[in-house]
């Protein structure tokens, strides 16, 4: 290639009104910058644990964590993991995690401390939690896509304190909203791509417009209220801050084509009363896209609410299961763990579909999947038992994760949370509580 034609990653754009836009990635800037390929981050969450059999039920089959092993020391896929077992070479269990603050807290607040590991049962004044791994990595990977994360959950919004609707939490510890509705986010993130260049100005000038003017009222009201209400003000208003950012953000991407892909097969009129499959399929089929189109690089959701609460919790009873996810998982006899184990069956499912559409999008170096660590697990085991957290790390195979292991090591979850950030390369030397990366764990 030319020396001329060879242009520099860091080379940019810049319109009429002094707007620098980056570059997508181009032929001319060279193999190295081809090959310098996205790394991603997915966190997806069930609240109330796995079914994790007691060995007295004769059931060990059942365990959502392996109990046997192969003549060759590999894990053996329990029946309610067995749907992943095509993707043995890239996924891993990890048992003996735990919250170091977990067992001193509410057992019900095990989604809001899940990526964030903070002290809940002691908050600092005018506080409650601490910033989330999933934005941590949304704020260094912000600057390289549209939009800095994906937040979703089965229900929208934030709920409220031990009954969250969310798991990602800002930099000062506020619950972020997360999305529900497929056909929202899909409209939000891609059907503009298909509006001319002058109406995208014109929408995004718009909202703008029309969140400075919530803004000031909002805060002109906020010095009125009392300190309750001025706190869940001061949440609305660390909210509307955040989506103000986004849409300047977005004003950046204006001029920037979306990666061109097929949308056919996705069903937008499914909502959280279809049926649980379709549902799920779509929201994960929607991750998918966003991350082959690298439209972000950090996606939380949250398929199951703590406590029996939101729409999923009937989702077992619409499979014809005898009870609603929270009662299930507070059965201890056979037959209810049995069911409970069902439930975690039909997950699996999901779950192996996504990492199926993950895998089948090509980057410049391997699969979506091979450069996307997925987290899938729950903040309690059984019961609202706070140890041994039911952890599966699938993806990151180019970033260095080595896969096919179950391993069992007591540590903390935070520590875990240090070794996927520097495996996105993201440099620092703590996150939350934790006290050092993992070692002899599949990081590398």
């Amino acid at each position: 290639m030319s020396k001329i034609l060879k242009i520099n990653r860091r080379g940019v754009l810049k319109g009429m009104a002094g707007i620098t836009l980056p570059l997508p990635i181009l032929e001319a800037m060279g193999e190295s910058v081809k090959n310098d390929t996205p790394k991603r981050f997915c966190a997806l969450y069930v609240g109330n644990g796995m079914s994790l059999p007691y060995e007295k039920h004769g059931i060990d089959e059942w365990s959502w964590f392996p109990r046997s092993f192969d003549e060759n020391n590999k894990f053996v896929f329990g029946k309610s993991t067995e749907p992943l077992s095509d993707h043995r070479d890239k996924l891993s269990f990890l048992g003996e995690l735990e919250h170091l603050n977990g067992t001193k807290n509410d057992p019900h607040v095990c989604s809001d401390m899940w990526l964030t590991g903070a002290p809940l049962h002691d908050p600092t004044p005018g506080s409650y939690n601490t910033v989330s791994v999933d934005q941590v990595i949304a704020e260094k990977t912000k600057h390289r896509c549209r939009v800095p994360s994906l937040v979703l959950s089965v229900d929208s919004g934030t709920g409220y304190t031990s009954r969250t609707s969310t798991i990602s939490y800002n930099n000062i510890g506020r619950p972020i909203p997360a999305e529900n509705n497929p056909r929202r986010i899909f409209e939000a993130l891609f059907k503009g791509n298909n509006l001319s260049h002058k109406s995208k100005q014109s929408r995004l000038k718009l909202k703008m417009k029309l969140v400075d003017a919530v803004n000031e009222n909002a805060t002109a009201l906020n010095k009125r209220l009392g300190y309750e209400d001025g706190q869940k003000m001061d949440q609305y208003l660390t909210s509307l801050n955040e989506f103000e950012g986004r849409l300047r953000s977005s004003e950046k991407w204006l001029d920037v084509p979306i990666k061109k892909q097929n949308y056919s097969h996705l069903d937008l009129n499914v909502d959280t009363k279809s049926e649980p499959s379709k549902y799920f399929q779509t929201m994960f089929d929607l991750i998918s896209l966003v991350f082959d189109a690298d439209i972000t690089r950090s996606v939380s959701f949250l398929l199951h609410r703590e406590d029996g609460m939101g729409i999923s919790d009937t989702f077992p009873l619409k499979l014809g299961l005898k009870s609603t996810h929270h009662n299930l998982s507070h059965y201890s006899d056979k037959k209810g763990m049995l069911e409970f184990a069902k439930y975690d069956l039909f997950l699996s499912y999901q779950l192996s579909h996504f990492l199926d559409q993950l895998d089948s999008f090509n980057d410049n170096n391997g699969s979506v999947l091979d450069n996307t660590i997925v987290l899938y697990g729950s903040g309690a085991s059984t019961t609202h038992k706070n140890t041994n957290l039911p952890t599966l790390i699938a993806g990151g195979s180019n970033m260095g994760l080595k896969h096919g292991q179950y391993i069992t090591k007591r540590s903390r979850m935070t520590n875990m949370f240090l070794s996927i950030m520097h495996s996105m390369g993201i440099e620092s030397d703590r996150f939350g509580d934790s006290n050092a990366s993992l070692t002899n764990s599949i990081f590398s």
